[in-house]
């Protein structure tokens, strides 16, 4: 007999000694600290190659800007291709999909390869941000450390979204507002049994940020003018504009990642890519990766970052320069992000959503004074930046408590509030999802909050098959089928040609007029006697459209056809059997 292995046994003592909550905050703590170091580094590494790159480019070889995002994007393809072997994919639908598809399993190379290559594409250009890729490498350790100790799927997903929590905290310094982000964005439930790891997860991943990389708010922001009641229009107002400059960054996001997936070959998307966006840092040059210091003086009013190092300096006082440059960056930034993916960079769409409302705010602002009034700019570009993460992300709660964390701009909540909730009720009137899901919504591979919907979506086609139907040949006379009948335990007998063909079904109540006719047995074929039926079911589809099928049908089985092959039926009563089990899985608090 085999003897068990000390992990075997360690599992077997910990589950007679230890509770499964109890070891759930043993476990929240471990992610915890493990995302906030592996935050630390991925910060670090893209301060190192900043710092590198900038030694390398003088002041008189700034040029080279232009081929840094092609060098480092091209490292990121070679560094896929010949080390890691797998693709690497964008953080937070990845997460989603795995969530919704995988049971919550996260290939192990996503623990350290997400950090590289999102190091390589940020740190040498790539106009995107480090928040996705920290959330996957969370959510890798997460359930890989489920699945290492054999973990069921609802503890393996609290993981996850623990994991997805802490390295939101750890990266922006911002233990509450990933709280939020776990419950919102990667659909965590609010539960009790998943509040408190959510919050230990999220303070400990934190702690190791600021123990590790300082206390300081990762922007700074001065609040010199309260708010005033009488500026609650202006607000409003930003919410719009907000909520309809989101509605272009997603639909301009999916019409050039559209463009890049039809351009075949890595090296091709790579080279057209890289050289559009060498040319947008060139031309403009605060594009360059994250954008956090162009942030941050546009969170004190500072317009410099607009013409420093740039073509255009010593326009600063031109209104209509500053204006035209306002626009270019906004409606350039997204362009570039989507470049920067489509050419083979890996990154997040935190940093460029952040980037541009925080642009989007300070020229409302801008504005509004040249025509006469005393608006508060750096209040503005902060409230713009909780806007534009609300339009794109659809998440307004995030970008509340977000912002207010990263800034330390808590006396504008308010504000905050009237700009997050109307920029997303503007983006809903004219996109359903956000770009973190609008791809896998039209797959049918997106989760939600929407409870029979989510039960459904982990269910899965295949573990519902059942194959204990007796099968029966076309040629086969009737004499064959009712013999095939007396033995039965169904009374539906998929039809299936030699080459496994699925050519229909024969139903017992169809022919049992006949059945008792022996002058028929030899003269009538299951050919004459099957008929296709009305509706069936591939694996691949999604399951709300199974059960829908199930309604309107009216149906109590449902064959089961993968290209044209014959698999087995689905039917209502495993169906709906599974969905309570889960169900009542996922309930327990």
């Amino acid at each position: 007999m085999k003897r068990p292995t000390k992990l075997a046994r360690l599992l077997v003592w910990r589950k007679h000694n230890i509770t499964d909550y109890q070891f759930t905050i043993f476990l929240s703590i471990i992610v915890g600290i493990l995302v906030g170091f592996a935050a630390v580094i991925i910060k670090n590494f893209v301060r190192l190659i900043h710092e590198l790159l900038s030694v390398i480019a003088s002041q008189e070889s700034g040029y080279l800007y232009i081929l840094y995002p092609l060098a480092g994007i091209f490292l990121v393809i070679l560094f896929v291709k010949y080390i890691n072997k797998n693709p690497v994919r964008h953080g937070i639908p990845s997460v989603l999909y795995s969530i919704s598809k995988t049971n919550g399993i996260i290939k192990r190379h996503n623990i350290y390869s997400s950090i590289i290559t999102s190091a390589l594409t940020v740190g040498f250009g790539g106009s995107v941000g480090l928040e996705g890729p920290s959330v996957v490498t969370g959510a890798a350790i997460g359930s890989n450390i489920g699945r290492f100790l054999r973990l069921n799927y609802k503890q393996i997903i609290l993981l996850l979204g623990c994991a997805s929590a802490g390295a939101m905290a750890a990266i922006f310094k911002a233990p509450v507002a990933a709280i939020v982000f776990a419950l919102e964005v990667i659909m965590i439930d609010l539960t009790m049994s998943a509040i408190v790891p959510l919050l230990i997860s999220s303070a400990t991943a934190a702690f190791v940020s600021y123990l590790l990389l300082g206390q300081n708010y990762l922007y700074s922001f001065e609040i010199h003018e309260e708010f005033i009641l009488s500026q609650v229009w202006f607000f409003i107002l930003l919410g719009i504009i907000t909520g309809l400059i989101s509605v272009y960054f997603t639909k301009m996001y999916m019409i050039i990642s559209g463009v890049f997936e039809r351009i075949r070959g890595n090296f091709r998307r790579w080279l057209i890519g890289g050289t559009c966006l060498g040319i947008f840092v060139f031309l403009i040059p605060s594009l360059f990766g994250e954008g956090y210091t162009a942030i941050n003086e546009s969170l004190r009013g500072d317009i410099s970052y607009l013409f420093d190092n740039t073509l255009y300096a010593g326009l600063e006082n031109s209104v209509v320069a500053v204006i035209i440059l306002f626009l270019l960056v906004i409606f350039l930034k997204v362009i570039a992000t989507s470049v920067t993916f489509g050419s083979g960079g890996v990154g997040g769409v935190f940093a460029p959503t952040l980037f541009t409302g925080a642009n989007v705010g300070l020229l409302f602002a801008k504005v509004i004074n040249m025509v006469g009034f005393d608006l508060p700019e750096s209040n503005f570009a902060l409230v713009g930046m909780a806007g534009l993460i609300a339009g794109v992300i659809h998440a307004p709660l995030t970008a509340i408590f977000l912002i207010a964390e990263i800034t330390g701009g808590y006396e504008l909540f308010f504000p905050l509030m009237i700009v997050a909730a109307i920029s997303y009720a503007t983006v809903k009137i004219f996109v359903s999802n956000s770009v973190y899901t609008i791809q896998l919504a039209k797959r049918g591979e997106l989760i939600t909050h929407h409870k029979d919907k989510a039960m459904l979506m982990m269910m899965n086609v295949r573990d519902l098959i059942e194959t204990d139907f007796n099968v029966v040949h076309p040629d086969e006379r009737m004499r064959d089928l009712v013999n095939v009948i007396s033995h039965a335990h169904r009374n539906i007998f998929p039809v299936v040609g030699s080459d496994k063909t699925f050519r229909g079904i024969v139903k017992m109540d169809d022919i049992r007029h006949i059945m008792f006719n022996p002058e028929l047995y030899d003269n009538v074929y299951v050919r004459d006697l099957m008929f296709m039926p009305e509706h069936i079911i591939d694996p691949e589809d999604p399951m709300e459209e199974i059960a829908r099928k199930f309604k309107i049908s009216g149906r109590y089985n449902i064959v089961v056809i993968e290209k044209g092959k014959y698999l087995g039926f689905v039917s209502r009563a495993k169906l709906f059997s599974s969905y309570r089990k889960l169900m009542e899985d996922f309930s327990e608090d």
